[in-house]
């Protein structure tokens, strides 16, 4: 029997699809997870519960469990779980990525080591400990830099410093985030350093692949139209296929081979982030599974095959490298959070909806829960999804989307601590300070937010 165990967190928001993706495949999945599950006794052999944190311990969990229950595939949906789903494999002795490669790529400051010394173009980089004095520190960097953790995603804790007084205001609001209760548990020795690297102007690019024994399948190039340059990153539009020069598409992918070669990564999916200027691409980011968040919707594959059917295919052994990608235009926006505060009403979703070329509008943050936006944010108000005949189109129907809607919210500072779960005190602490300046800055009239008093 082909049984696959998929390796998810509790907040991942990928288990839907995956899930969706075995059924249409036929095959029985195992989900493990890192909180045991309520109806988990009702089906023993579907749900199994691992140390994602220490894996050798998970890894014993799950060679014990494949003992009852054999696996033909460990699959990670999010980042947390790659490490154990390395291991696991390992030692069921299934196709896999070293352990050595997935925690080079999980360590961003490893990966920047490992990458300069293939030769591949590097900014300067160094890793400082969160408990080190910024105004000491700041000594040894030179300017515009970016200060970053080792291992979150999402553009979570990431931060443009231009002067000696942002990068002190930088580090210590890094070192804010790697010393919350969450971040610790979930990144383990990741979370003691924060890596500061050159920063890279440029044009931001994803490109999406599938690694079989080294060798790289592109699945999509996607532009991100939106500047990136800081103080923050957060990610809103990817649109595919790349309107990149086609010379500079292929270097980009050659620059990718090469930098995935370097890490020791040869099986599987990997997400990879680039900018590209005058003096070519330079890799940013390498993870070693899929994209995240919901933007997988926008990747579609012969026969109406979605990305994470592609995926289990492939951990599978099954046939894939006759599967491309439809030729139509798509795209995905995130939608970003404009303040933070307490989510009190949404407007203009059906207007957004009746936009040519929009597919779906996915609001993940139900009216009353509490919004946090970088870099201590980790997630969107929601996903628009488009597709037209070019990425000029889809970009203009995810735009015209999200001019649409408007959202009304209440600043920190005049709601109830109660209503507050899941903000940081730090976090609110620092919007009541700066409440004032908040009050006086012009509300945008559409696309953004407006205030609920």
């Amino acid at each position: 029997m082909d049984r696959l165990l998929l390796l998810m967190t509790t907040t991942t928001y990928r288990a839907g699809a995956f899930l969706e993706a075995a059924r249409r495949l036929g095959v029985p999945v195992v989900v493990g997870s890192d909180q045991p599950q309520v109806l988990a006794a009702a089906n023993p052999g579907g749900n199994l519960t691992a140390n994602f944190v220490n894996p050798d311990e998970g890894t014993r969990t799950i060679v014990e469990f494949s003992g009852q229950y054999p696996i033909r595939a460990v699959l990670a949906a999010d980042d947390q779980g790659v490490i154990l789903a390395a291991s696991a494999s390992a030692a069921l002795g299934l196709p896999h990525n070293s352990v050595e490669a997935v925690v080079a790529a999980r360590n961003k400051y490893r990966t920047r080591k490992m990458l300069a010394q293939a030769g591949i173009p590097s900014p300067v980089f160094q890793r400082i400990p969160i408990d080190a004095d910024p105004e000491e520190a700041v000594r040894e960097v030179s300017f515009p830099c970016v200060l970053k953790p080792l291992s979150l995603a999402g553009s979570r804790g990431v931060i443009r410093a231009d002067n000696p007084r942002e990068f002190a205001a930088a580090f210590r609001r890094v070192e804010a985030i790697l010393r919350q209760p969450e971040v610790v548990a979930q990144a383990g020795e990741f979370s003691r350093h924060i890596l500061v690297e050159g920063f890279i102007s440029g044009r931001e690019v994803a490109l999406e692949g599938l690694l079989s024994h080294g060798r790289l399948k592109v699945l999509a190039l996607f532009d991100k139209p939106d500047p990136l340059d800081g103080p923050f990153f957060e990610e809103t539009i990817y649109v595919t296929p790349s309107r990149l020069p086609a010379a500079m598409q292929e270097r980009t992918i050659t620059r990718t081979a090469e930098a995935l070669k370097a890490l020791g990564l040869r099986h599987g999916p990997v997400h990879v982030e680039l900018r590209v200027n005058d003096q070519g691409p330079w890799v940013i980011e390498i993870a070693p599974r899929s994209i995240g968040g919901l933007c997988s919707k926008t990747l579609r594959f012969v026969d109406g095959i979605s990305l994470e059917q592609l995926i289990l295919r492939h951990s599978l052994g099954y046939g894939v490298e006759s599967l491309e990608r439809e030729g139509q235009a798509a795209g995905v926006m995130m939608i970003p959070i404009p303040e933070a505060g307490i989510l009190r009403e949404i407007q203009g979703q059906a207007q957004a909806e009746g936009v040519p070329g929009i597919q779906e509008i996915r609001l993940t943050i139900p009216v009353g829960q509490a919004l946090v936006p970088p870099p201590e944010g980790t997630r969107y108000l929601g996903f628009i999804f488009a597709r037209g005949e070019t990425p000029e189109q889809v970009e203009g129907s995810l735009r015209g989307a999200q001019r649409c809607l408007t959202f009304a919210i209440t600043p920190l500072d005049d709601v109830a601590a109660s209503e507050c779960a899941g903000v940081p005190a730090y976090v609110r602490r620092r919007e009541m300070e700066k409440a004032g300046s908040i009050r006086s800055r012009p509300r945008l009239p559409a696309g953004g937010s407006r205030r609920s008093e």
